[in-house]
This record gives structure tokens, C-alpha cells and sequence, in this order.
């Protein structure tokens, strides 16, 4: 799929408009043996408990991160234009695991040397074409530590935007296949709700917390 962007008074609109390639599917799933494993790996916890009970946790683990010891940074892209609202920007791209195109931030593993900044600056500008500068970053978070001790930190990034910007170029990785939707951060609650109504989309946690805690902002706010 591919996105075409325009302009309705004040309003973004994204179509999404179907390409001339391949649908990805899953052709088999089977185990994976800790050889062939190039980015993570199981490993057996043996801990003890509150009440003194010796346990085993099985979890998953990052083969890839840095002396740094954060694994990623996504990022929370806010972009400002002389006449439209201030919208985000997601992506769409199709995740092998959960077998179905993915609604998220932009995010990237941190390279080996690199700030959790830096890494935030670069991923942006590889999946989306956009530059910007950050606002802010989250302290290390984790997203579901019940079954990895993957980490990340979040980013948020502004973009300045000229009145006759053209959408940028992307600079994607071999394998990847990444679309992109701009949305008025007003909107994004309801848009995210329809997106998970598509068959084959689902939403990243990540993204939906981020929609979520400014629609009940507004809401709360609007009460109060």
C-alpha cells in the first residue's frame, strides 16, 4: 500500500492507495534453534520470590544491545505547519509475528556509539524522510516485561513544515516496506479505532497509550 496526502481547508487527509506488489504471508512456522538466532534468544531465569520460593521464568533477549544497555527508541513525531493542525505521524508495515500490518511510531534498535537522541533523528529520517529536532526523551521503559528485557526509550520529535513542502523521500533498509500517515493529533484516537477495525491491522500498544492519554486529556479536560 501506499499513501497520497492532500490538503482539505484545514484538514489532512491520507488515502491509502493499493500498489502493484506482493501481499507478505507467513509461508511456515516452526522452531528456531539458538544457531541460526541472529537477534534474540531464550533464556531460563532461576529466581526466588517474595516469599522465599524458588522459581524458573523462561524469557526472550535482545542479542543485539549495546554497552549503552538500551535495546531501541521510537518516536512521537509532532509536525507543525503554517496553516493545518498539529498532527503525528505513523507508520504502517507488515510484522511477521503477529500476522498482520502494524500501526506504530517510527523506532529503530540503537546503533553500537549512538544516544538514544541520535538514533531517534536517524530512524526518523530512514522510515519517514522527515528531519526534526527533539523535544524530549522518556527515561528507559519497557513494553512487556513478561516475557523480554527488551527496553527503549521514547523520543519525541518536532517537525517544521514550510507551506509548500513536498512529502520527503524515505531511505528504507533492504526488506523494508513502510507506509506513512499523517493524522491531526486530534484525531488520532478515532483514527487508530478505525484503522483496528481493518482486517489484517492491528495497533502497537505503544501508539494506542500515547492517542489514548490525550483523548481522556481532552475529554477530562473538557469536563473539568
Amino acid at each position: 500500500m501506499r499513501s497520497t496526502c492532500y490538503l482539505d481547508k484545514y484538514i489532512v487527509y491520507v488515502e491509502r492507495v493499493p500498489k502493484m506488489a506482493e501481499q507478505p504471508k507467513i509461508r511456515n512456522v516452526g522452531p528456531l534453534s539458538p544457531a541460526e538466532a541472529k537477534w534474540t534468544e531464550l533464556r531460563k531465569i532461576e529466581w526466588v520470590d517474595q516469599s522465599g520460593k524458588d522459581r524458573i521464568w523462561e524469557t526472550a533477549a535482545r542479542k543485539t544491545r549495546g554497552k549503552g544497555g538500551i535495546d531501541a527508541v521510537a518516536i512521537a513525531p509532532i509536525l507543525r505547519h503554517p496553516s493545518r493542525p498539529p498532527s503525528t505521524l505513523v507508520i504502517l508495515q507488515y510484522r511477521p509475528p503477529v500476522e498482520a500490518t502494524c500501526v506504530e511510531f517510527p523506532a529503530g534498535l540503537i546503533d553500537e556509539g549512538e544516544t538514544p537522541g541520535q538514533a531517534a533523528v536517524r530512524e526518523l529520517k530512514e522510515e519517514t524522510g522527515y528531519e526534526g529536532q527533539i523535544l524530549d526523551i522518556s527515561p528507559t521503559i519497557v513494553s512487556d516485561p513478561g516475557l523480554t528485557n527488551a527496553n527503549m526509550q521514547m523520543a519525541t520529535v518536532e517537525v517544521n513544515l514550510g507551506e509548500n513542502d513536498e512529502e520527503p523521500e524515505q531511505h528504507l533498509d533492504d526488506g523494508e516496506h513502510i507506509e506513512r500517515l499523517i493524522v491531526p493529533i486530534v484525531e488520532l484516537y478515532d483514527k487508530l479505532q478505525a484503522l483496528s477495525k481493518e482486517p489484517g491491522t492491528i495497533v502497537d500498544a505503544r501508539l494506542f497509550h500515547w492517542a489514548l492519554g490525550f483523548h481522556w486529556s481532552q475529554r477530562l479536560g473538557n469536563k473539568g
